[in-house]
Protein backbone atom coordinates (compact mmCIF):
# COMPACT_ATOMS: atom_id res chain seq x y z
CA UNK A 1 0.00 0.00 0.00
CA UNK A 2 1.31 3.44 -0.89
CA UNK A 3 2.16 5.55 2.14
CA UNK A 4 0.23 8.38 0.50
CA UNK A 5 -2.99 6.48 1.25
CA UNK A 6 -2.45 7.32 4.91
CA UNK A 7 -3.28 10.96 4.16
CA UNK A 8 -6.54 12.56 5.26
CA UNK A 9 -9.18 11.83 2.57
CA UNK A 10 -9.94 15.51 2.01
CA UNK A 11 -6.24 16.20 1.35
CA UNK A 12 -5.98 13.27 -1.06
CA UNK A 13 -8.92 14.78 -2.97
CA UNK A 14 -7.68 18.37 -2.73
CA UNK A 15 -7.28 20.28 -5.99
CA UNK A 16 -4.46 22.80 -5.65
CA UNK A 17 -5.08 26.50 -6.26
CA UNK A 18 -4.38 27.46 -9.88
CA UNK A 19 -2.01 30.40 -10.07
CA UNK A 20 -1.43 32.81 -12.91
CA UNK A 21 1.03 31.34 -15.41
CA UNK A 22 4.68 32.33 -15.27
CA UNK A 23 6.78 32.15 -18.45
CA UNK A 24 10.16 33.78 -19.06
CA UNK A 25 10.23 36.66 -21.53
CA UNK A 26 6.49 37.36 -21.38
CA UNK A 27 4.56 40.55 -20.62
CA UNK A 28 2.88 39.62 -17.36
CA UNK A 29 -0.58 41.12 -17.31
CA UNK A 30 -2.27 38.14 -15.66
CA UNK A 31 -1.41 38.38 -11.94
CA UNK A 32 -2.56 41.89 -10.92
CA UNK A 33 1.03 43.03 -10.36
CA UNK A 34 1.88 46.73 -10.61
CA UNK A 35 4.47 47.84 -13.21
CA UNK A 36 6.53 49.93 -10.74
CA UNK A 37 8.71 48.69 -7.85
CA UNK A 38 10.60 50.25 -4.93
CA UNK A 39 13.40 47.77 -5.70
CA UNK A 40 14.07 46.00 -9.02
CA UNK A 41 11.92 42.94 -9.53
CA UNK A 42 10.00 43.10 -6.26
CA UNK A 43 6.80 44.21 -7.96
CA UNK A 44 6.55 40.71 -9.46
CA UNK A 45 5.44 37.63 -7.59
CA UNK A 46 8.26 35.17 -6.90
CA UNK A 47 8.33 31.76 -8.54
CA UNK A 48 5.16 29.75 -7.85
CA UNK A 49 7.42 27.04 -6.48
CA UNK A 50 11.16 27.63 -5.92
CA UNK A 51 12.28 25.15 -8.58
CA UNK A 52 15.84 26.49 -8.82
CA UNK A 53 16.15 26.31 -5.05
CA UNK A 54 14.87 22.74 -4.94
CA UNK A 55 17.28 21.71 -7.69
CA UNK A 56 20.19 23.18 -5.70
CA UNK A 57 19.13 21.55 -2.43
CA UNK A 58 18.54 18.27 -4.24
CA UNK A 59 22.06 18.41 -5.66
CA UNK A 60 23.41 19.24 -2.20
CA UNK A 61 21.62 16.26 -0.62
CA UNK A 62 22.07 13.91 -3.56
CA UNK A 63 18.39 13.33 -4.25
CA UNK A 64 16.12 14.09 -7.19
CA UNK A 65 13.94 17.18 -6.90
CA UNK A 66 10.82 15.08 -7.51
CA UNK A 67 11.39 13.50 -4.10
CA UNK A 68 12.13 16.76 -2.35
CA UNK A 69 10.05 19.71 -1.17
CA UNK A 70 11.60 22.97 0.00
CA UNK A 71 9.94 24.39 3.10
CA UNK A 72 10.33 27.50 5.20
CA UNK A 73 12.51 25.78 7.75
CA UNK A 74 12.05 22.15 8.76
CA UNK A 75 9.48 23.34 11.33
CA UNK A 76 7.07 24.11 8.49
CA UNK A 77 7.62 20.57 7.23
CA UNK A 78 6.50 19.18 10.60
CA UNK A 79 3.35 21.29 10.43
CA UNK A 80 2.63 20.19 6.85
CA UNK A 81 3.04 16.52 7.70
CA UNK A 82 0.70 16.65 10.67
CA UNK A 83 -1.96 18.65 8.82
CA UNK A 84 -1.73 16.33 5.82
CA UNK A 85 -1.90 13.00 7.61
CA UNK A 86 -3.61 13.55 10.97
CA UNK A 87 -7.36 14.06 11.26
CA UNK A 88 -8.38 16.23 14.19
CA UNK A 89 -9.62 14.29 17.22
CA UNK A 90 -9.00 10.99 15.40
CA UNK A 91 -5.33 10.37 14.58
CA UNK A 92 -2.14 10.59 16.60
CA UNK A 93 1.61 11.04 16.39
CA UNK A 94 4.21 9.10 18.37
CA UNK A 95 7.19 10.93 19.89
CA UNK A 96 10.13 9.87 22.08
CA UNK A 97 10.78 12.57 24.70
CA UNK A 98 12.86 14.34 25.64
CA UNK A 99 12.94 15.58 22.05
CA UNK A 100 12.12 18.59 19.88
CA UNK A 101 9.00 20.16 21.40
CA UNK A 102 7.52 21.41 18.13
CA UNK A 103 6.27 17.93 17.20
CA UNK A 104 3.84 18.14 20.09
CA UNK A 105 3.02 21.82 19.51
CA UNK A 106 1.95 21.26 15.90
CA UNK A 107 0.00 18.14 16.87
CA UNK A 108 -1.85 20.16 19.50
CA UNK A 109 -2.68 22.78 16.88
CA UNK A 110 -4.19 20.07 14.69
CA UNK A 111 -6.00 18.46 17.66
CA UNK A 112 -4.09 15.25 17.04
CA UNK A 113 -3.28 13.05 20.02
CA UNK A 114 0.36 12.73 21.10
CA UNK A 115 1.60 9.35 22.31
CA UNK A 116 4.81 9.70 24.31
CA UNK A 117 7.29 6.83 24.61
CA UNK A 118 10.13 8.19 26.77
CA UNK A 119 13.77 7.65 25.95
CA UNK A 120 15.99 5.86 28.45
CA UNK A 121 18.14 8.26 30.47
CA UNK A 122 20.14 5.25 31.71
CA UNK A 123 21.07 4.41 28.10
CA UNK A 124 22.07 7.94 27.04
CA UNK A 125 18.47 8.66 26.01
CA UNK A 126 18.22 5.82 23.51
CA UNK A 127 14.80 5.14 22.02
CA UNK A 128 12.91 1.97 22.92
CA UNK A 129 11.81 0.48 19.60
CA UNK A 130 9.76 -2.28 21.19
CA UNK A 131 7.89 0.22 23.37
CA UNK A 132 7.21 2.50 20.40
CA UNK A 133 5.75 -0.41 18.44
CA UNK A 134 3.72 -1.54 21.44
CA UNK A 135 2.21 1.92 21.94
CA UNK A 136 1.55 2.77 18.29
CA UNK A 137 -1.93 1.88 17.07
CA UNK A 138 -4.10 2.02 13.96
CA UNK A 139 -4.48 5.80 14.35
CA UNK A 140 -0.72 6.44 14.59
CA UNK A 141 -0.03 8.18 11.30
CA UNK A 142 3.39 9.67 12.11
CA UNK A 143 6.31 8.50 14.26
CA UNK A 144 8.85 11.28 14.84
CA UNK A 145 12.48 10.32 15.42
CA UNK A 146 15.00 13.13 15.87
CA UNK A 147 18.56 11.97 15.11
CA UNK A 148 20.84 13.47 16.36
CA UNK A 149 18.26 14.16 19.01
CA UNK A 150 17.52 17.65 20.30
CA UNK A 151 18.24 18.32 23.19
CA UNK A 152 20.18 15.17 24.13
CA UNK A 153 22.54 15.00 21.14
CA UNK A 154 22.63 11.25 20.53
CA UNK A 155 22.20 9.33 17.28
CA UNK A 156 19.44 6.77 16.76
CA UNK A 157 20.99 3.65 15.21
CA UNK A 158 19.98 3.05 11.61
CA UNK A 159 18.95 -0.49 12.54
CA UNK A 160 16.34 0.91 14.97
CA UNK A 161 14.88 3.16 12.30
CA UNK A 162 14.77 0.34 9.74
CA UNK A 163 12.98 -1.84 12.30
CA UNK A 164 10.33 0.86 12.78
CA UNK A 165 9.96 1.34 9.02
CA UNK A 166 9.41 -2.34 8.38
CA UNK A 167 7.12 -2.93 11.35
CA UNK A 168 4.89 0.06 10.52
CA UNK A 169 4.88 -0.25 6.72
CA UNK A 170 1.47 0.72 5.37
CA UNK A 171 0.37 2.05 8.77
CA UNK A 172 2.67 4.92 9.75
CA UNK A 173 5.16 7.30 8.24
CA UNK A 174 8.46 7.33 10.14
CA UNK A 175 9.72 10.92 10.11
CA UNK A 176 13.45 11.20 10.75
CA UNK A 177 14.46 14.73 11.67
CA UNK A 178 18.09 15.17 10.60
CA UNK A 179 18.53 18.83 11.50
CA UNK A 180 21.96 18.13 13.01
CA UNK A 181 23.12 15.15 10.95
CA UNK A 182 26.08 16.96 9.36
CA UNK A 183 27.77 17.22 12.76
CA UNK A 184 27.59 13.47 13.31
CA UNK A 185 29.47 11.99 10.39
CA UNK A 186 26.51 9.66 9.82
CA UNK A 187 25.20 9.11 6.29
CA UNK A 188 21.82 10.75 5.77
CA UNK A 189 18.76 8.58 5.28
CA UNK A 190 17.59 10.68 2.32
CA UNK A 191 19.12 8.00 0.10
CA UNK A 192 16.69 5.43 1.52
CA UNK A 193 13.39 7.09 0.54
CA UNK A 194 13.16 4.96 -2.61
CA UNK A 195 13.68 1.84 -0.54
CA UNK A 196 11.09 2.66 2.13
CA UNK A 197 7.80 4.16 0.98
CA UNK A 198 6.96 5.23 4.57
CA UNK A 199 10.23 7.07 5.25
CA UNK A 200 10.25 10.87 5.47
CA UNK A 201 13.49 12.75 6.15
CA UNK A 202 13.65 16.37 7.32
CA UNK A 203 16.70 18.50 6.54
CA UNK A 204 17.52 22.13 7.20
CA UNK A 205 20.01 24.79 6.15
CA UNK A 206 19.70 26.49 9.55
CA UNK A 207 22.39 24.53 11.39
CA UNK A 208 25.45 23.22 9.57
CA UNK A 209 24.99 25.67 6.70
CA UNK A 210 24.59 28.69 8.99
CA UNK A 211 21.44 29.98 7.26
CA UNK A 212 18.91 30.10 10.11
CA UNK A 213 17.96 33.65 9.15
CA UNK A 214 16.52 32.69 5.77
CA UNK A 215 14.27 29.87 7.11
CA UNK A 216 14.90 27.16 4.55
CA UNK A 217 14.55 23.42 4.97
CA UNK A 218 13.45 20.43 2.95
CA UNK A 219 11.43 17.23 3.08
CA UNK A 220 12.73 14.13 1.33
CA UNK A 221 10.16 11.39 0.75
CA UNK A 222 8.51 9.27 -1.91
CA UNK A 223 7.06 11.10 -4.91
CA UNK A 224 3.50 10.45 -3.70
CA UNK A 225 4.14 11.92 -0.26
CA UNK A 226 5.97 14.94 -1.70
CA UNK A 227 3.06 15.60 -4.06
CA UNK A 228 0.58 15.53 -1.18
CA UNK A 229 2.67 17.94 0.88
CA UNK A 230 3.10 20.23 -2.12
CA UNK A 231 -0.70 20.65 -2.26
CA UNK A 232 -0.65 22.03 1.26
CA UNK A 233 1.78 24.85 0.54
CA UNK A 234 0.46 28.18 -0.74
CA UNK A 235 1.84 29.47 -4.05
CA UNK A 236 4.66 32.01 -3.91
CA UNK A 237 5.70 30.65 -0.50
CA UNK A 238 9.35 31.64 -0.93
CA UNK A 239 10.12 35.32 -1.45
CA UNK A 240 12.51 36.25 -4.24
CA UNK A 241 15.12 37.73 -1.82
CA UNK A 242 15.04 34.54 0.27
CA UNK A 243 15.56 32.31 -2.74
CA UNK A 244 18.35 34.52 -4.07
CA UNK A 245 20.06 34.63 -0.67
CA UNK A 246 20.07 30.84 -0.35
CA UNK A 247 21.28 30.26 -3.91
CA UNK A 248 24.06 32.81 -3.48
CA UNK A 249 25.13 31.30 -0.15
CA UNK A 250 25.27 27.81 -1.63
CA UNK A 251 26.80 28.83 -4.96
CA UNK A 252 30.43 28.18 -3.98
CA UNK A 253 29.66 25.89 -1.04
CA UNK A 254 31.39 28.35 1.27
CA UNK A 255 29.42 27.05 4.24
CA UNK A 256 30.70 23.48 3.85
CA UNK A 257 33.67 24.08 6.16
CA UNK A 258 31.61 25.17 9.15
CA UNK A 259 31.10 21.64 10.46
CA UNK A 260 34.76 20.75 10.99
CA UNK A 261 35.37 23.86 13.08
CA UNK A 262 32.24 23.34 15.19
CA UNK A 263 32.94 19.64 15.87
CA UNK A 264 36.49 20.48 16.93
CA UNK A 265 35.25 23.23 19.21
CA UNK A 266 32.54 20.92 20.60
CA UNK A 267 35.14 18.43 21.78
CA UNK A 268 37.34 21.17 23.24
CA UNK A 269 34.36 22.59 25.12
CA UNK A 270 33.38 19.11 26.37
CA UNK A 271 36.87 18.53 27.75
CA UNK A 272 36.91 21.88 29.53
CA UNK A 273 33.45 21.40 31.05
CA UNK A 274 34.36 17.91 32.27
CA UNK A 275 37.08 19.43 34.46
CA UNK A 276 34.59 21.51 36.46
CA UNK A 277 33.50 19.87 39.72
CA UNK A 278 30.05 21.44 39.46
CA UNK A 279 29.38 19.61 36.21
CA UNK A 280 27.81 16.25 37.04
CA UNK A 281 27.31 14.78 33.57
CA UNK A 282 27.86 15.57 29.90
CA UNK A 283 26.03 13.35 27.44
CA UNK A 284 27.61 12.14 24.19
CA UNK A 285 26.69 14.53 21.41
CA UNK A 286 26.73 14.26 17.64
CA UNK A 287 25.25 17.74 17.20
CA UNK A 288 26.39 21.35 17.63
CA UNK A 289 25.47 21.41 21.31
CA UNK A 290 26.10 19.61 24.58
CA UNK A 291 23.55 18.50 27.17
CA UNK A 292 25.06 19.15 30.60
CA UNK A 293 23.80 18.37 34.11
CA UNK A 294 24.98 20.81 36.79
CA UNK A 295 24.99 20.38 40.53
CA UNK A 296 23.23 23.74 40.86
CA UNK A 297 21.67 24.89 37.60
CA UNK A 298 20.04 27.89 39.26
CA UNK A 299 23.40 29.32 40.35
CA UNK A 300 24.80 28.75 36.87
CA UNK A 301 21.87 30.54 35.25
CA UNK A 302 22.18 33.52 37.59
CA UNK A 303 25.90 33.93 36.94
CA UNK A 304 25.53 33.60 33.19
CA UNK A 305 22.58 36.02 33.14
CA UNK A 306 24.70 38.59 34.97
CA UNK A 307 27.19 38.32 32.12
CA UNK A 308 24.49 38.28 29.45
CA UNK A 309 25.29 34.71 28.38
CA UNK A 310 22.31 32.57 27.44
CA UNK A 311 21.98 28.79 27.62
CA UNK A 312 18.83 26.66 27.32
CA UNK A 313 17.66 25.24 30.66
CA UNK A 314 15.44 22.13 30.67
CA UNK A 315 14.96 21.84 34.43
CA UNK A 316 11.20 21.38 34.16
CA UNK A 317 11.42 18.42 31.77
CA UNK A 318 11.21 14.88 33.16
CA UNK A 319 14.63 13.26 33.11
CA UNK A 320 16.40 16.58 32.51
CA UNK A 321 16.50 17.96 36.05
CA UNK A 322 19.39 20.43 36.49
CA UNK A 323 20.20 20.04 32.78
CA UNK A 324 20.95 22.69 30.20
CA UNK A 325 21.68 22.57 26.49
CA UNK A 326 24.78 24.58 25.59
CA UNK A 327 25.25 25.50 21.94
CA UNK A 328 28.82 25.36 20.66
CA UNK A 329 29.73 28.95 19.89
CA UNK A 330 32.85 30.57 18.51
CA UNK A 331 36.12 30.03 20.43
CA UNK A 332 35.74 33.50 21.97
CA UNK A 333 32.12 32.86 22.99
CA UNK A 334 33.03 29.52 24.51
CA UNK A 335 35.89 31.12 26.42
CA UNK A 336 33.48 33.65 27.93
CA UNK A 337 31.16 30.80 28.95
CA UNK A 338 33.96 28.82 30.59
CA UNK A 339 35.27 31.86 32.46
CA UNK A 340 31.80 32.46 33.87
CA UNK A 341 31.35 28.84 34.88
CA UNK A 342 34.70 28.75 36.64
CA UNK A 343 33.46 31.64 38.77
CA UNK A 344 30.35 29.64 39.65
CA UNK A 345 31.47 26.03 40.01
CA UNK A 346 34.81 25.20 41.59
CA UNK A 347 37.25 23.44 39.31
Amino acid sequence: MSAALLARPEIAALKPYRTARQEPGTVRLNANEVPQAPAPGLNRYPAIRPDALERRIGALLGIGEDRLLATRGSSEAIDLLIRTFCRAYADNIVVAPPTFAMYQVYANMQAAEVIEVPRSAERDFAIDVSAILANANDASKLIFICSPNNPTGGIVPRTDIVELLRARAGRSLVVVDEAYVEFSGERSLVHEVDRFDNLVVLRTLSKARGLAGVRCGAVAASRDVVELLRRMLPPYAFSSPTTDAVLNALADDATAGYVTAIVSERERLRDALAKLDGVEQIWPSEANFLLVRFGDLGAVERELASRRILIRAFDGCPGLENCARITVGSPDENALLLDALRETVAS
